[in-house]
């Protein structure tokens, strides 16, 4: 049987690990409580270049699976590959198209990609100047750090005064760090956002069912950003034409972009996209499966998906991934005070699982035996149904039995009475 190495611990991670052990032997580092439930772990931290070289040589797995965006963007796939190794996950050239918003935009305009119209700032007077003009001119506007700011780094504005606030903490407070020293000020687009999730050989495409995310902390899309509060699959808007003229002016344009700049991205490429008068337009690119959208596909996945992993990771052709009609839906339950300061340590009680459910665990440890709050985002409920309703009501019930101190979620993921998300 094909042996699968998965590196990361969050719910993304645990998504994979649970989807691919439906076809392979799967093993991950460093793993999570939940992970281990469904494959072995080992606990060797990420940043561990030759503990995982160590683990790579000992289980010899068919391909790696690296799960965040940090570990690719220091290089984690180019010391793999130097060992030997067959990785799912671009090498640190491939993913500065997440770790720098000007890369990445400047990128963009070059090969024509639809996006924003911006500019790139590093001193604050310049960057507010701009901003000034751009809040009279649409309304508001947007600041991105340019740096990976593990989903915090983009605030969308409303305001002058919201864009000076936001400026003011990257690039004089330095609240990012190194992250936002550098900040990209564009158009404040309006409309649907959908996230496209494609895998890329390094010379084709094949794009998974597409997954509505939920951003803002708090709902009708109010109040903070955050790594996503909850996904729903298939995203009930996004049409056929839509995904197909998505790829060829989004996707495509930045694969044959690397490719003859000699960067052989084989991996996920994940292009956040905005729908404004009917046309697409580019948000941001990642360079990883997205999350919360991962937990809601791989709950419609049947089979295929290990195969078409390894086959990127290999350079091959990518074969066809079966995908279960029944839709899909995902909760986050978040800890006391997340995004800003999360409280950790609370005791976690956890309900039993009905059919067609799976609660993925993130922000989660063992100490002494009982499960406790390790982070901000704690699980993703996620259940299938036979409709989205069902699918939702589902999710709800699991997430809503799982108990600790200061446990809440969003009330209206998958709820399509209320607004599209982001419109």
């Amino acid at each position: 049987m094909r042996r699968f190495l998965v590196l990361g611990s969050g719910g993304r991670e645990h998504a994979l690990c649970w989807r691919l052990a439906h076809e392979a032997e799967v093993h991950c580092t460093p793993g999570n409580p939940g992970i281990a439930d469904d494959v072995p772990c080992y606990g060797i931290p990420l940043y561990d270049v030759e503990g995982i070289i160590h683990l790579s040589k000992r289980l010899a797995p068919v391909t790696i699976v690296i799960g965040p965006e940090d570990p690719l963007i220091s290089g984690l796939a180019d010391n793999l590959r130097a060992a030997g190794f067959s990785v799912f996950g671009p090498g640190a050239l491939g993913a500065q198209l997440e770790a720098s918003k000007s890369f990445s935009k400047d990128l963009m305009k070059k090969h024509n990609v639809p996006t924003a119209h911006f500019e790139t700032f590093i001193e604050v007077n310049a960057a507010l100047e701009c901003a000034k003009k751009k809040t009279a001119e649409r309304g508001g506007v947007v600041v991105k750090a340019s740096g990976n700011a593990l989903g915090k780094g983009a605030v969308v504005c409303q305001s002058f005064a919201e864009a000076e606030e936001a400026l003011t903490q990257f690039l004089v407070e330095k609240t990012l760090g190194e992250a936002g020293t550098t900040v990209v000020v564009e158009d404040l687009l309006k409309g649907p956002e959908f996230s496209l999730l494609t895998l890329v050989n390094g010379y084709e495409i094949y794009s998974l069912p597409i997954a509505q995310d939920y951003k803002r902390a708090i709902d009708g899309d109010q109040g903070p950003n955050t790594g996503g509060m909850g996904s729903y699959c298939p995203s009930t808007w996004v049409t056929p034409d839509l995904i197909q003229s998505s790829e060829q002016q989004i996707v495509w344009p930045i694969v044959h972009a690397l490719k003859a700049s000699q960067i052989d991205f084989r991996g996920m490429l994940f292009s956040g996209i905005m729908v404004e008068d009917g046309k697409p337009y580019c948000l941001e690119y990642n360079v990883r499966f997205g999350d919360p959208e991962t937990q809601s596909i791989m709950m419609r996945l049947t089979s295929g998906l290990a195969h078409a992993i390894q086959a990127c990771a290999e350079g091959l052709t990518i074969p066809p991934i079966e995908i279960d009609e029944r839709p899909a839906v995902s909760v986050v339950v978040a800890a006391e005070g997340y995004p800003k300061n999360p409280k950790k340590g609370a005791k976690i009680w956890i309900p039993e699982l009905e059919r067609d459910t799976k609660l993925f665990y993130a922000g989660v440890s063992n100490h002494q035996n009982q499960l406790v709050v390790s982070g901000g985002r704690v699980f993703t409920a996620s259940a299938v149904g036979r409709s989205l309703s069902e699918a939702r009501d589902a999710a709800y019930l699991l997430a809503r039995g799982i108990q600790f101190e200061g446990a809440w979620m969003r009330s209206d993921i998958a709820d399509l009475s209320s607004a599209t998300p982001s419109d």
